[in-house]
């Protein structure tokens, strides 16, 4: 293209040189052309510059020629050429981003450190010592420990499908008998696909190792949760919280932008696992072979209501219900190695409220049901009734100066099967615990905790109860 522009400037340049008397025209008339001609070589210089992706110069006048030089030197003008159409510049068309360029890295790790200001952290052997299933460094060699060391890579790899993988690089292997598989260390803890149903986003399947929907606390992340441990009764609906399979999640709009509202005010929310959620899954727990055909059902519904209309107090506020429900399964690990082969039935069902602390708040759950445990009179694991619960109040105290502030007081009580734990042991644990969690900075987390705990050890080899004052303290960061 830009050649021809060249050799059309030059043509019209051309016809300045051919002279043919025959042809010689009075003053007027070759005024006029010579016009015309200089219009034209301006168009095309414009022409040519706009090819080439630039803006022209100003265009330099052609060279001055009268009336009385071109009756001198008579000239003879061509036909003049069409003045040539402008060249667009092609416009850039931005490129779209590859799936991995669409992913992001993030994670947070807790260091702790447990001290005992009194109790049992030791005792004769038979009898229970002071320990907690969610936390091995309760114990007369406790230090500090990291509690977790998570990393997350996660994002859509298209419009309608969104991955997410979790990996812990502060797990170890608790009770392992010797014989029965256990997979995914560096721990695997999340590896699922979600996908979207519809534009919006409210409907949603997802596939893969991923939380079961028991339970409100237990769908919350750690990262997120004000409490240093979960509590002992809805945790042992789902120890670990996490399993394999498929669960479909609904979430109307008018509940997701109440969600989005109480995040961007930096409530501590239980995650996006909609306000509805139905799923299967394998039952065993989490990197644990499937033992059986059945499958674990679970059924989950939570709602939040803006309290506005009451007025006053009620400002702002927001009082979420629901409740959870299971039928499932199971074959525990036996102290005598290997996984039962009896398959127990692990059936229960719970109830879940929270008032957001706006700047106080409320929070509460408690599940009934049965599942296995050990029976010291038979020495042998059966299925048993179980209930528990906790309540918890917190206040949240934002700051300009200090960053955010939030102290709390819960108090846990439970009666039933762990069956998590080698040969599924029998817990009855009451705890009271008072806390502050400090938010200095969004990147960094500290919580100091006071806890008086009284417990059965998870292990059916000790009888009796524990108890113990502790002093308990983390700093988490974020990334």
């Amino acid at each position: 293209m830009t050649l021809r522009l060249r050799l059309a400037a030059g043509t019209a340049l051309a016809t300045l040189m051919i002279s043919t008397p025959a042809q010689a025209q009075d003053n007027a008339a070759l005024q006029r052309q010579i016009d015309e001609l200089k219009a034209q070589v301006q168009a095309l210089t414009a022409a040519l510059a706009a090819n080439k992706g630039t803006q022209p110069a100003a265009a330099a006048p052609a060279p001055a020629v009268d009336a009385a030089s071109a009756a001198a030197a008579p000239v003879a003008l061509a036909a003049a050429p069409a003045t040539p159409a402008a060249v667009p510049v092609s416009a850039e068309v931005p490129k779209s981003k590859a799936w991995y360029e669409k992913l992001s890295l993030r994670g947070y790790t807790q260091m702790r450190y447990n001290g005992f200001l009194s109790g049992d952290d030791t005792a004769p052997a038979g009898e229970s010592r002071l320990r907690s299933p969610h936390d091995s460094s309760i114990s007369d060699r406790g230090g500090f420990s990291l509690r977790r060391a998570r990393l997350v890579l996660q994002g859509d790899v298209s419009d309608r499908v969104s991955l997410y993988l979790q990996s812990d690089f502060a797990s170890a292997v608790n009770n392992q008998a010797g014989s029965e598989r256990r997979e995914g260390f560096v721990q695997l803890r999340d590896a699922y696909a979600d996908i979207f149903l519809d534009k919006d986003k409210n409907w949603r399947l997802r596939f893969g190792q991923s939380k079961v929907p028991f339970g409100w606390e237990n769908m919350q992340s750690s990262s997120n949760r004000l409490t240093l441990d979960r509590s002992d009764a809805i945790n042992s609906a789902v120890p670990s919280e996490r399993d394999l399979g498929i669960v479909g999640y609904y979430t109307p709009t008018s509940v997701q932008q109440i969600w989005d509202r109480l995040g961007h005010d930096g409530q501590k929310l239980f995650g996006n696992y909609g306000a509805f959620g139905l799923g299967v899954f394998n039952g065993q727990g989490t990197n644990r072979t499937e033992q059986n055909r059945g499958l674990m059902k679970v059924a989950f519904a939570t709602w939040p209501f803006e309290l506005d209309g009451l007025g006053g107090a009620f400002e702002g506020q927001v009082l979420e219900i629901g409740g959870s429900a299971m039928m499932n399964d199971v074959q525990p690990e036996l102290r005598s190695g290997g996984v039962s082969t009896i398959a127990y039935d692990d059936d229960r069902v719970g109830l879940h409220a929270i008032l957001y602390p706006q700047p106080f708040g409320i929070q509460a759950e408690w599940n009934w049901g049965k599942g296995p445990e050990y029976d010291l009179d038979s020495q042998s694991i059966e299925t048993k009734n179980l209930s528990g619960g906790y309540v918890q109040m917190m206040y949240r105290l934002p700051t300009e100066t200090i960053g955010a502030l939030m102290p709390y007081a819960r108090w846990q009580h439970y009666r039933g099967g762990w069956k998590a734990g080698t040969n599924a042991p029998r817990l009855e644990t009451d705890e009271f615990e008072l806390g502050i969690e400090w938010q200095p900075w969004k990147a960094l987390e500290f919580t100091f905790a006071y806890s008086r705990m009284k417990r059965a050890e998870a292990d059916e080899r000790r009888t009796g109860r524990a108890e113990g004052n502790l002093i308990r303290t983390q700093v988490q960061w974020n990334y």
